[in-house]
């Protein structure tokens, strides 16, 4: 969590961070990243960009996590963490997401260091406006499919079953 340093006056919204993060299951850490991006604007201000690069770094912290949870189901014996499959999906989901933050970067740069005094101004923004408009609709719509991913119900759990020996290699015959 912020330090009470950094605290911004009337910031009073829960923030989450990569180590709390880590303590959650899959799913209860796509929502917390997910209340925190609805919690944290985007606005056409330095806040935005602030909380444009705060929410990439979320999300990038939580793909790298779900990739990495994705990997560590395929050893054999786990069963606390959803198929390998689905956290796959949900992984590359957030990097659509993430993709989407970063197309924003450009057009909220634009909007935040251009002036905006003249009508005509404000009429060239519209484009810019548009455009981040566009990418932060898809990166909600990535975030929300990565939580859709991860809402599969998972098989009932069976009987683990001894893993199947390795296979032996043929003897090798030396000449005496």
């Amino acid at each position: 969590m912020a330090s009470p340093l950094n605290h911004i006056p009337g910031d009073d919204l829960r923030t989450y961070e990569p180590t709390d993060l880590d303590d959650m299951s899959p799913r209860q850490a796509v929502d917390a990243v997910a209340a925190d991006i609805r919690d944290h604007r985007i606005t056409v201000d330095k806040t935005g960009l602030f909380n444009t690069t705060r929410h990439i770094g979320l999300l990038c912290h939580l793909a790298a996590s779900l990739a990495a949870d994705a990997e560590y189901q395929l050893a054999p014996n786990v069963t606390d963490l959803p198929p390998t499959e689905t956290l796959g999906a949900s992984a590359g989901h957030l990097g659509q997401a993430i993709a989407h933050y970063t197309q924003a970067l450009a057009p909220l740069i634009t909007l935040t260091t251009t002036a905006q005094d003249t009508l005509q101004q404000k009429l060239d923004s519209l484009d810019q406006h548009s455009r981040l408009r566009v990418h932060l609709d898809d990166a909600d719509r990535a975030l929300a499919a990565a939580r859709t991913a991860l809402e599969v119900p998972r098989p009932p759990a069976a009987a683990s079953a001894p893993a199947p020996a390795p296979p032996r290699a043929p003897a090798v015959r030396r000449r005496a």
